[in-house]
């Protein structure tokens, strides 16, 4: 029987009317194998555990593949407990009420062994890569309950939502590091960059959220969706966006100045995709509000494309004459021209 807070909305009254049982692909559907693009974020961990450890490429093949299998795997696992635990709140969402969970019945049991044998799947795969490999794929799946389960529910505090979702950018950049170079982990300041872009990504995606949803059935049905909207505004949410941006540029910067000082010419091409970004979480019905969709847009694609291209050349490029952007430097008062004086 549906509960009170899932056919308490026009919009999940007219869906569990035509509730049907659920077959083995819908199941399947939990998983959300589409999603799989997010995982584009371990990329530029392979890329610069490559860059910057040169570790030998023996095994490298294997362990990559292997790796994205564990990721794609316990990142379902993780989706599989979000779209079921969300059941009642994404009734009250204009486009997830169509969501499995929410438009079909679904045996409460089965959902769970789902769970069971993607996380499992997924572990003792990782395990075969080393234990550091595998303490990264445990903490993958811990940040999934983390921000899904009651009592902690991280997702329903505001803030506190963003930061421990965009958690998992950091872990995939470790994941591919890993999967490169198993003997090290990745810089304290490129993960915390990594992580303050990934809360910026997904506090645009919160500001798109609030604009569309609020202007479409008002923010008391947004507040049954997600509770932790009731805390945000639509100046915060920019506020935040705005400090997220900066606090990922001031770790980016210190993890370029110290670890490979030619990616400071990258900076101006990334600042230009965190304004994209931006400017597209703006938009109504932006692609910010479905991440996995954001190779939909040629704009945003294009600026990846020029950055990523920019950091690839540069990963291989040695500028020296940059180093002495890390030495002190001060000009004399004596060799400025006599009229700036």
């Amino acid at each position: 029987m549906p509960t009170p807070e899932l056919t308490s909305s026009p919009i999940a009254r007219a869906e569990t009317r035509h509730r049907r049982t659920a077959r083995l692909r819908d199941y399947l559907s939990l998983a959300r194998f589409d999603h799989a693009t997010k995982h584009v974020f371990v990329i530029p961990g392979l890329i610069l555990a490559y860059a910057l450890r040169e570790p030998s490429l023996l095994d490298a093949p294997p362990r990559i593949v292997i790796g994205f299998v564990v990721a794609i795997a316990i990142a379902s696992a993780n989706y599989i407990i979000n779209e079921w635990l969300d059941r009642e709140f994404d009734a009250h969402h204009p486009s997830k009420h169509h969501r499995t969970a929410v438009s079909l019945q679904l045996s409460p049991g089965l959902v769970y062994l789902q769970y069971t044998v993607f996380a499992a799947f997924g572990l003792i795969l990782a395990a075969t890569l080393g234990p550091a490999f595998f303490a990264v794929s445990a903490v993958f799946l811990i940040s999934g309950l983390v921000y899904n389960v009651r009592p902690l529910r991280s997702k329903d505090r505001p803030f506190l939502d963003v930061i421990s979702e965009s958690v998992n950018n950091p872990i995939r950049l470790t994941l591919g590091w890993l999967m490169m170079d198993p003997s090290s982990m990745p810089p304290a300041s490129l993960l915390l960059a990594y992580w303050a872009g990934g809360a910026f990504l997904m506090g645009s995606k919160r500001l798109s959220e609030y604009r569309d949803i609020t202007a479409l059935v008002g923010l008391e049905t947004l507040t049954r969706y997600r509770k932790s909207f009731a805390g945000y505004t639509a100046e915060s949410l920019v506020v935040s966006c705005l400090v997220y941006a900066m606090l990922s540029s001031f770790f980016l910067g210190v993890f370029l100045i110290k670890y490979r000082v030619e990616y400071i010419l990258a900076f101006p091409f990334i600042a230009g995709l965190f304004g994209c970004y931006l400017w597209l979480s703006m938009l109504r019905d932006s692609i910010a509000q479905r991440p996995e969709r954001m190779f939909r847009s040629r704009r945003l694609m294009t600026t990846l494309g020029i950055t990523v291209g920019v950091l690839l050349s540069l990963s291989f490029i040695d500028l020296p004459s940059l180093a002495s952007l890390t030495n002190r430097s001060f000009t004399p008062v004596d060799m400025l021209p006599r009229h700036a004086k």
